[in-house]
């Protein structure tokens, strides 16, 4: 439709109720119609050519009017776990990947914030790829509603582990949990928000005003192996992010997680496990650790720990008093790790220069 009397509305994600309602009306629609439409959009998580409220004309006319701001690209489901991973396309040509992750009962959606990623560790395939630019909110946003689309399950987690670093896009972060929280009805305390360590940003989300889980991608017990494996401790090193991260158990009441990718002969001895122990005994609230066996990737010469070591490490923080868990790699048949399946689109890595 080019009709000059109908307003301009932003992408259907970003659109408002007043928005909708504004839409509806220049096109002649009662008032109730913009209702009808928020509500198929957002608590009944309909694709718009579903919501048969509407008759299929103004669908149609709607879906020209309200455009998406994810183009697909690929979409891949594992035959081992139905974990689904989908590799989009955003403005300007940039790719992003997103992966649900459906039980029996409810799902799971792991988004990415930006298009690649400045952090640079050394193990990530995202990292690897090099940066392109931060997501909108809305960008992030519809990566929930459409993993929605394609999954049975409601889904009612939604972690920031996906490509980028969240508080290095913070703005937009913030600006897409409240809209998971007000419009889809994702409760913030299913929300979690993974950061590598970037100390300004974990200050800056303590204030925010929803108490979402914080995660801490920590992967070394000391800062000699931390600075090889993630390069921002160097700027952050492991004190100051501890500090940070206590602090935000002291306002928002919530259990700090730390991440710890295995990676076989670099940071999986005992000996990493009782310093780890030891650096994490008397964290505020206890410390919880998630050991994930690396996803390998093609651009990183470590392989992933063996069971075995995983478990023993596991049972050396048990026996320090840290709780622990070994999260189970899921979609390792549709190159599920984060980054993987852009990267393997893309070809080989770019290469960045180094200012250092």
């Amino acid at each position: 439709m080019t009709d000059p009397d109908v307003p301009s509305v932003p992408a259907r994600y970003a659109a408002t109720r007043a928005d909708l309602d504004r839409l509806l009306r220049a096109l002649g629609e009662p008032s109730y119609r913009a209702a009808q439409l928020d509500e198929g959009l957002w608590r009944q998580r309909r694709p718009l050519a579903t919501i048969t409220s509407i008759a299929a004309s103004l669908r149609a006319d709607l879906d020209a009017l309200l455009p998406l701001s994810l183009t697909a690209i690929l979409e891949r489901t594992s035959q081992i776990d139905a974990t689904t991973k989908f590799l989009w396309q955003v403005a300007g040509g940039d790719q992003v990947e997103t992966v649900v992750m459906p039980t029996t009962d409810r799902a799971t959606v792991c988004v990415s914030s930006q298009s690649g990623c400045a952090m640079g560790c050394t193990f990530c395939a995202t990292g690897q790829a090099g940066f392109d630019r931060h997501l909108s909110a809305v960008e992030i946003v519809e990566q929930v509603v459409r993993a929605q689309h394609a999954t049975e399950p409601r889904v009612s987690n939604v972690v920031f582990m996906g490509m980028g670093e969240p508080l290095a896009n913070l703005d937009e972060v913030e600006a897409a949990i409240v809209t998971l929280h007000d419009r889809l009805g994702i409760s913030a305390r299913r929300i979690v928000v993974s950061t590598v360590g970037i100390v300004p940003g974990i200050e800056r989300l303590r204030d925010f005003m929803l108490p979402v889980t914080l995660a801490v991608s920590l992967h070394a017990p000391d800062d000699a192996l931390r600075d090889t494996i993630v390069p921002v401790n160097r700027r952050y090193p492991i004190a100051d992010v501890l500090d940070a991260a206590a602090r935000y158990v002291a306002a928002k009441g919530r259990r700090v997680s730390f991440e710890y990718a295995c990676i076989a002969g670099v940071n999986d001895r005992p000996h990493h496990a009782t310093a780890l122990a030891g650096r994490l005994g008397g964290f505020p609230g206890g410390a919880h650790v998630n050991l994930i066996p690396l996803n390998a990737t093609d651009g990183y010469p470590g392989g992933s720990s063996q069971a075995g070591t995983v478990e023993t490490f596991a049972s050396t923080l048990a026996a320090c008093g840290v709780t622990v868990t070994v999260r189970r790699n899921r979609g390792s048949d549709i190159d599920a790790a984060c980054g993987q399946l852009r990267m393997r689109r893309a070809g080989a890595p770019k290469v960045r220069e180094s200012h250092s």
